[in-house]
């Protein structure tokens, strides 16, 4: 089989298409036929390489996908050949308190799928039959390979972390992202007001579209301001973050009293300076958030199937143009995600 394969760090020339064995499904595994395969922030990390956590090499990248189940291996109940699945990107040993208290990214042993083990990049791929579940209908491939890893990210930082409610004022920085494009709709869902940044006037439209009551452009306005300008000095409830050090500080400016910041990254650097003074003299609450629980991909799978959050994809590549995406991640030109097909 063909699947994008990454011996080393360092750039998209690093990505490679390789001719590898077919996998077999183990005890308690199936194979799945890889129809779609998204693209997302995190391949562009595991190529370059993470600093202070070791990514096992070689390593076949993706951590959301769909496609047909093509074998079934000893143990696996509820699942036949010919099932339509989409893949629930993360893994943890399932007994544990946590894990039985729909809390497994809590896990010492959660991993990602296309992270900590190989992932689905590829024409097949063996699987945990566990992290396949049922792709609901009239959702295409390329939409069922799209959207388990950015709304279950932002689900869990709106809904779970941030409890974002009616009435709620909600930044949410790099509306045009992935996980960008999930939260804005995940809390106009939830009755907020949502002020998103993007990166371009085309983006705003296109986030607008989406739901945002506002949006604006980082590169021609001060986000901060700009936030104080729209709530009246108030400020925000909820900031939903994964820019980082470029944003960082600003974003516990933008809060107003008793509010919220919710993080799951750090894509312009890891390095956050905080005044401290801002977190008790205003009572805020910073939350950290990675991932979510396989528990909470039932309701948004529900949701997506009843179009009411909506997979954006804003291209479909073949699987041998990958550098491509990598290079357009890089140059945050991508507008939601952007889809593999063997």
């Amino acid at each position: 089989m063909k699947a994008v394969l990454i011996r080393k760090h360092g750039g998209p020339e690093v990505l490679e298409i390789a001719e590898l064995p077919k996998p077999q499904a183990g005890p308690g595994q199936a194979v799945v036929q890889v129809k779609a395969a998204g693209m997302n922030h995190l391949d562009t990390f595991i190529r370059r390489g993470i600093p202070g956590r070791p990514v096992p090499l070689p390593m076949i990248p993706g951590c959301d996908g769909a496609g047909v189940v093509a074998e079934i291996g000893p143990g696996v109940e509820g699942l036949k050949v010919g099932d339509r699945v989409f893949v629930a990107p993360g893994y943890s040993c399932g007994r544990c308190f946590l894990c039985l208290s729909a809390q497994d990214p809590l896990c010492k042993d959660y991993g990602i799928i296309g992270e900590d083990r190989s992932g689905v990049q590829a024409e097949f791929a063996a699987l945990p039959a566990a992290n396949l579940l049922p792709l609901p209908d009239g959702l295409s491939f390329e939409e069922g390979g799209s959207f388990a890893l950015v709304f279950l990210t932002a689900w869990h930082m709106v809904v779970t972390r941030a409890q974002v409610r009616v009435g709620d004022q909600v930044l949410v920085h790099a509306g045009g992202s992935g996980v960008g494009t999930a939260a804005v709709q995940i809390a106009k869902l939830h009755g907020a007001r949502v002020i998103a940044t993007v990166g371009s006037d085309d983006k705003a439209a296109k986030v607008k579209e989406l739901g945002a009551d506002a949006v604006i452009n980082h590169r021609t306005s001060d986000f901060l301001e700009e936030v104080r300008r729209l709530t009246g000095k108030r400020g925000v409830d909820v900031v939903v973050e994964n820019v980082g050090q470029e944003t960082w500080d600003r974003s516990i400016k933008a809060l107003t009293r008793g509010g919220r910041l919710v993080t799951c990254g750090a894509t312009s650097g890891h390095e956050g300076a905080t005044d401290l003074r801002y977190i008790f003299f205003k009572g805020l609450s910073i939350l950290g958030s990675t991932m979510g629980s396989r528990a909470e991909l039932v309701p948004i799978a529900r949701l997506v199937a009843e179009r009411r959050l909506r997979p954006v994809v804003d291209r479909v590549l073949p699987l041998a143009r990958v550098a491509d995406g990598h290079r357009a991640i890089a140059e945050r030109s991508v507008f939601g995600k952007i889809v593999l097909t063997p």
